[in-house]
């Protein structure tokens, strides 16, 4: 599976600390190994059409979303500030 990083992601990204980049890299990975992986807590926001969410931590959420083969990632950061603006 293909993994795509948006340029707002990468901005996020680089805003959290060693061991926030830590595990996101280790969600990333997971998700495209397999996105129904128990330990990512994937499942679809509601209200938004094709926008998923996972936790890359108890503290961190993960947008992504679901272009063919692609999975496409959106937002990183504070779990309840990353739904509001996935």
């Amino acid at each position: 599976m293909e993994i795509i990083l948006t340029e707002r992601f990468e901005q996020a990204y680089d805003k959290l600390n060693d061991t926030e980049k830590r595990s996101v890299r280790k969600a990333i990975t997971l998700l495209g190994d397999n996105l129904r992986h128990p330990g990512l807590h994937v499942k679809k926001m509601e209200g938004r059409q094709n926008i998923w969410d996972a936790r890359p931590s108890k503290r961190l959420g993960l947008t992504f979303e679901m272009d063919g083969e692609a999975v496409i990632i959106r937002n990183v950061g504070e779990h309840d500030k990353v739904l509001k603006s996935p």
